[in-house]
């Protein structure tokens, strides 16, 4: 499981001109996952994102969480965080896992996201979304859970 999160003060994604989520202060997540992944990693991944220490306190100092501003999420399926470019000008996503196992563990990971108190918007699954953000900071993790 691969994620890119970016810290924000807004969000937004869009399908067909239309807003299907939007977020103030909190995370965007790209969410990706590959063929050997398990939902074992959902509550580990979703609790390293909820803890991360990457928001500022009063002194400019990077010392709180997503929990600690009670903050949002917006969760976006993200297929091409498992591209591989090593070969050629094409991207090659045969590490992605297939469309059904990875709908079924985005849809159990965002499940997660919402039932853990934290306002939780999403884009849709395998749709062609536009995402708009105003990145703070900037800030922008991968993260890796495997």
């Amino acid at each position: 499981m691969r994620l890119t999160l970016q810290r924000v003060s807004k969000a937004i994604c869009r399908v067909d001109d239309k807003i299907c989520g939007q977020i103030s202060t909190g995370l965007l997540l790209f969410v990706g996952f590959t063929e050997s992944d398990s939902e074992d990693l959902l509550p580990i991944a979703l609790r390293k994102c909820l803890e991360l220490r990457i928001f500022e306190d009063n002194n400019g100092k990077l010392n709180k969480s997503l929990l600690d501003l009670n903050g949002s999420l917006l969760v976006i399926s993200q297929f091409t965080l498992y591209a591989n470019c090593s070969r050629g000008r094409r991207p090659d996503f045969t590490h992605a896992a297939p469309p059904a196992q990875a709908k079924d563990l985005y849809d159990k990971f965002v499940a997660l996201c919402q039932n853990s108190g934290v306002h939780t918007e999403t884009g849709i699954f395998a749709a062609n979304m536009q995402v708009e953000l105003l990145n703070e900071g900037p800030i922008t993790i991968n993260l890796e859970f495997n």
